[in-house]
């Protein structure tokens, strides 16, 4: 059972005019995210109703499950952006990537070969089992190569639920944290919710992202967020001016 008091705020009311979206999976048929062109618009198409004027989405590259890469990604980029323009939506889209902290990225960071959202911001996630057994060795490694790692949904690692210190280990480690907005409305349950309370209450949140794959997470916005306090969260959502 939530224990905090539900709030009267819609979600998709706190985006300001103007948002910068730094995560979401909007190029089609590349992730689990749109599947096709009409996805792409669709879910495009109802972020920019929302107040999103800017997408910085964020394909997977996993290896072995998203055999994605900076070339493949900038393919369907420039692609896309003209299917936009031929349908009439006419709005910046950038395609960086949410690169899995594992060895593979290692290797494409050592190289250069990692698309940023902005100068040397990498968004990059863990596996929801756990965190990797080199994590630390990962993000200083990845610090002395010239980039600074924007951690994707940290309140969605059940792992750290119970020992909130990591958290701020991760911070102490150079770590942003960007918070997914559905996590505030309980999408990803009980635990994840109470999670992105305390994370923002101890004002750990750098950034946020929608994180959008489809129609669901779009409907999802129209649900009342569950927070008592919403100024941290009203803090973090500006913060993403920095990506403009």
């Amino acid at each position: 059972m939530i224990f905090f008091k539900k709030n009267k705020a819609i979600l998709k009311d706190l985006i300001p005019d103007n948002h910068i979206d730094i995560h979401s999976h909007l190029l089609p048929g590349i992730d689990d995210g749109a599947q096709t062109l009409d996805d792409t618009l669709f879910l495009i198409s109802e972020l920019k109703n929302m107040g999103v004027s800017k997408f910085i989405t964020t394909p997977h590259i996993f290896s072995g499950f998203w055999d994605n890469n900076k070339a493949k990604i900038q393919a369907l980029e420039a692609k896309t952006i003209l299917d936009l323009k031929d349908n009439n939506i006419n709005i910046p889209i950038q395609a960086a990537s949410e690169y899995l902290l594992d060895d593979h990225f290692v290797s494409l960071f050592q190289k250069g070969e990692v698309l940023t959202l902005k100068d040397n911001y990498v968004l990059v996630e863990m596996s929801y089992l756990n965190a990797p057994i080199h994590l630390y060795n990962i993000i200083f490694d990845l610090q002395v190569a010239g980039y600074k790692p924007v951690l994707a949904h940290p309140e969605r690692y059940a792992f750290y639920h119970n020992n909130f210190n990591e958290y701020k280990k991760l911070k102490n480690a150079g770590c942003f944290f960007q918070l997914n907005l559905l996590s505030v409305v309980g999408y990803y349950g009980e635990s994840v919710a109470e999670a992105s309370k305390k994370l923002l209450d101890q004002g750990l949140f750098d950034f946020v992202g929608s994180d959008v794959h489809h129609r669901k997470h779009i409907e999802s916005f129209s649900k009342k967020v569950i927070l008592k306090d919403l100024q941290p969260l009203k803090e973090a959502i500006a913060n993403n001016q920095f990506f403009k």
